[in-house]
């Protein structure tokens, strides 16, 4: 890891990165691409010393409560979290100040924190998004080994619901030829159900690959799945968007079973959620004591 000291902390959308670069070697990862700018090795993660000092001020000055984001580049539950508390430290900001907050994981670590999300989604709103790629352990721990695996995401997520906390899951990516079959989707979405999951984001069948990530993608595969590489520059080329020959199926299987499930699977309806800030009434009736007892 090294260490930068950073200008600003807060996105205009309100989205945070605390790290930049990532450890759990998933075979897929767009934030490899180029067009990022990560002008380092994408294993030597960067991190901004001075992180929880920016979103304080950030937070001081802001004039409206909103949802806090992190997760969207890198895992924020990285091994290097255990250590640097960079996570712990803004969830902490977030609770002591009244906003909401939202983060994307792969990771069981998430449940160390479980204080500080119950603390927030008291106040307001905190949901935990988890990213489910296949049903198959196996198979987890090939394409993303240094993560939990898909059974251990599920047993998180239930936990979660289990004290209270909302989930979201992101369901990608399909990797054309390796996970695009109608027993992984049900599988995933078997996984959602049991663990009442609020809402499944996806976009497609299919994955992304641009200049950068791709090339570690293709090595990979070689190492992986020898021959596949072959079959996917046959079939796709140099293309950003390699949609699965299944695609328009898996898809239609994936709103039904949503659908049957009663599982939220509309992105733009998921997304007004997961954007939208809320105070809950305690909180409400707790600032209106705190105001007459200044007054």
């Amino acid at each position: 890891m090294h260490f930068v000291t950073a200008k600003g902390i807060l996105s205009p959308r309100n989205g945070m990165n605390l790290y930049r670069g990532c450890t759990h070697g998933c075979i897929y990862c767009d934030s490899r691409s180029r067009c990022y700018h990560m002008e380092h090795d994408f294993e030597d993660v960067e991190v901004k010393e001075n992180a929880t000092e920016l979103l304080e001020i950030a937070l001081r000055q802001k004039r409206k409560k909103c949802m806090l984001a992190t997760g969207s580049m890198t895992d924020p539950y990285i091994p290097l979290e255990a250590e640097l508390g960079n996570v712990r430290k803004a969830l902490e900001l977030a609770a002591r100040y009244g906003f909401g907050f939202t983060l994307i994981t792969k990771s069981d670590r998430v449940l160390r924190d479980l204080d500080l999300l119950r603390a927030i989604n008291e106040k307001t709103k905190c949901v935990v998004q988890m990213t489910l790629t296949t049903c198959d352990e196996t198979l987890c721990c090939r394409i993303e080994p240094n993560v939990s695996t898909t059974k251990e995401r599920a047993a998180t997520l239930r936990k979660l619901n289990e004290a209270g906390i909302p989930t979201v899951v992101w369901l990608c990516p399909i990797l054309p030829f390796i996970n695009d079959t109608e027993e992984n989707i049900r599988g995933i979405i078997d996984y959602c159900a049991e663990a009442k999951v609020r809402g499944v984001i996806c976009f497609g069948m299919g994955m992304t690959l641009r200049e950068g990530s791709r090339e570690y993608f293709y090595r990979q595969l070689d190492r992986l799945f020898p021959g596949m590489k072959e079959k996917y520059i046959r079939t796709y080329g140099m293309r950003y968007q390699l949609e699965s020959p299944r695609a328009d199926m898996l898809m239609d299987l994936f709103h039904s079973l949503c659908e049957e499930k009663g599982i939220l699977h509309d992105n733009d309806q998921i997304f007004k959620y997961l954007s939208t800030f809320e105070e809950k009434n305690e909180s409400v009736q707790l600032d209106l004591f705190e105001d007459l007892m200044t007054v």
